[in-house]
């Protein structure tokens, strides 16, 4: 699972994403979502297929929103895709992270609005590291007391992220 912060009118919430990817005995894999649009779903499935090569395709995918929340924002992909790849590498995400970002068609991470109110309330909240997308003439300008900026330019970093995860749960 990983939390995303999502911005509703002008207030921002935190919510959960849970992804469970298993093999799959059938020719063709299940796919269910609950809170977040399927085709959405099936979107960032195929770029983290084409761009990373991880075999969704031989899985089935389940996809849930905690708390029975509606997401239609697509500064929740990061936390998706990365939901998705700590399940199929199974790799947990550290609970004190928190990502937000919206990935695009070549696997590259777009900045989303309110950045700075993002990463703020997920400090208030008590989470001490933000991945987002952040771009060479933003990095070091978000500075938020007890906050770790991870910054994504794509996808790629994602892995990067779970195998420094990873490394960090074998200490």
């Amino acid at each position: 699972s990983c939390a995303v912060c999502l911005i509703e009118g002008s207030r921002p919430i935190i919510a959960e994403v849970q992804a469970l990817v298993t093999p799959t005995a059938y020719p063709a894999p299940r796919r269910m979502t609950d809170g977040i649009d399927y085709n959405r779903m099936c979107l960032l499935l195929a770029v983290l297929e084409k761009r990373l090569g991880l075999k969704f395709s031989a899985c089935d995918v389940y996809l849930n929103v905690v708390g029975g929340l509606r997401i239609n924002e697509p500064a929740a992909d990061a936390a998706v895709a990365l939901a998705l790849c700590s399940s199929i590498r199974d790799i947990p995400v550290p609970p004190e992270l928190i990502a937000f970002g919206e990935v695009g068609l070549s696997g590259e991470m777009r900045a989303v609005s309110n950045a700075n109110g993002r990463a703020a309330e997920a400090a208030r909240i008590g989470f001490t590291s933000v991945a987002m997308p952040v771009s060479k003439s933003q990095r070091g300008k978000l500075t938020l007391p007890g906050m770790t900026t991870v910054p994504m330019a794509g996808v790629y970093d994602l892995l990067l992220l779970l195998s420094k995860a990873a490394k960090q749960n074998e200490k």
